[in-house]
């Protein structure tokens, strides 16, 4: 099980496109989720979204840098930004990844240098 929440008891259902960075030597990275039009912000949910949590069974990975897009005045996605501090930090946030795209059938396509 690997999932993400804004809300806490709420999962996303909208999968994000994820884009990471990170630097040469390996000592920190970051990944830019964005979600479009994602089930989070629909007027039924009427929750504050407090961050993002990426939840699996090692446990919970958060963010609080968490940005809500508008077009029209209406809700159109939230972009989120998870910051990684180690190679441990990348390694967690690794791990998380690949139990969440085994659970909603993702790959990865790695950029040329």
């Amino acid at each position: 099980m690997a999932v993400i929440q804004f809300v806490r008891g709420i999962n996303e259902e909208v999968v994000p496109d994820v884009r990471l960075t990170r630097s040469r030597d390996g000592s920190n990275g970051r990944a830019i989720f964005f979600f479009d039009n994602p089930k989070t912000l629909a007027s039924s949910i009427d929750q504050e979204i407090t961050g993002m949590y990426l939840i699996d069974e090692e446990g919970e990975l958060m963010t609080r840098d968490v940005k809500g897009k508008f077009v029209n005045g209406q809700p159109a996605g939230i972009e989120a930004d998870y910051v990684m501090t180690s190679s441990g930090d990348w390694d967690r946030f690794m791990r998380f990844m690949g139990r969440y795209a085994e659970a909603n059938g993702l790959g990865f396509t790695k950029a040329d240098d």
